[in-house]
């Protein structure tokens, strides 16, 4: 990004070969190849171009013999992209996502020193077998953990349940520890047709009928607490199962995960007696990018929740 001249707002405006001959020293760190696949701010990525993405990314890796991909990205979406690469990516060879905070006509732009840092990543031999990273303002994150924390400081980018998996310091990236619980779900497309409903005190179930009306092919509901909703939701949830379409349910909280841990009316003991799939820590954007994932590969309720429950489906 770099701020244009007449309207004063930053734009996007920079290839792939001059974000790098602005990157000191960086060709001296490795072999680097790059591929301009679109300069797209944040909000304009689809699920269907980071699918197309990923596509790129496996094909750079298991055809053409790459030992690691660095991609950069807005920071608006830039979680969300991660993560659905790191579920349709089953390959040892590191993925690392960067982005930057500040546009270049800033002091103090990021974007050479988190680039810098994730090249260091990528090119070191720990990096293997972790799927796909985030790195920003030297912190190391995994892609189904880390979420934009802040609009605009820095240190934007955290992983609030689990932390940063490592670090970048005087060059080298470290790690502190391993984060086994990635998941693989084997697709050849996505389902885009999912909608996310948050929910706030008093909510009927306008929004599920009128999602479900729409054609909609899965519902993320991001619950309040430990996983609970209004109870005048739950007839709109009861009629989405009546139509076989699966429904997520998360938390609007920061941190924690959903538990079916309550039983009164539209709490999470009646919702999973329903047929509702928790979602674990996922917040509701990346649950939404799960669901989208798995019904590329499933599309009865049953089989979501094995894939939400197992991360893959063996059915």
């Amino acid at each position: 990004m770099k701020r244009d001249d007449v309207s004063n707002v930053n734009i996007p405006a920079f290839s792939g070969a001059e974000i790098l001959d602005m990157t000191p020293r960086i060709r001296e760190l490795a072999n680097i190849e790059y591929i301009d696949f679109g300069m797209i701010p944040g909000p304009h990525m689809t699920p269907h171009k980071m699918y197309e993405l990923s596509q790129i990314i496996r094909r750079k890796v298991q055809d053409h013999g790459y030992d690691g991909v660095v991609v950069t990205h807005g920071t608006d979406s830039l979680e969300e992209t991660a993560f659905l690469v790191d579920l349709t990516y089953n390959f040892k060879k590191p993925v690392i996502f960067v982005g930057a905070m500040r546009s270049s006509s800033d002091l103090g732009w990021d974007g050479p020193g988190n680039l810098i840092d994730a090249l260091y990543t990528v090119i070191n031999d720990a990096s293997y077998n972790r799927g796909v990273l985030v790195v920003m303002n030297g912190q190391i994150h995994s892609a189904s953990q880390v979420t934009k924390t802040h609009t605009n400081t820095l240190n934007a980018f955290g992983s609030p349940n689990l932390g940063p998996v490592g670090f970048v310091d005087n060059n080298k990236a470290y790690f502190y520890h391993d984060y086994t619980r990635r998941q693989y779900i084997k697709v050849d497309t996505i389902q885009d047709k999912v909608d996310l409903i948050k929910c706030a005190t008093g909510m009927d179930d306008e929004w599920l009928r009128f999602s479900i009306q729409r054609g909609s092919k899965g519902i993320v509901i991001e619950g309040m607490g430990r996983g609970n909703v209004p109870p005048s939701m739950m007839p709109g949830i009861q009629y989405a199962m009546e139509k076989q379409i699966p429904v997520v349910l998360t938390s609007r909280c920061l941190m924690g995960r959903v538990l079916d841990s309550y039983g009164y009316p539209g709490a999470g003991k009646e919702l999973t007696k329903m047929g509702v799939i928790m979602a674990d820590n996922l917040q509701g954007h990346k649950a939404r990018i799960k669901l989208m994932v798995a019904l590329g590969r499933v599309k009865k309720p049953k089989d979501v929740k094995a894939v939400f429950e197992k991360g893959y489906y063996d059915g």
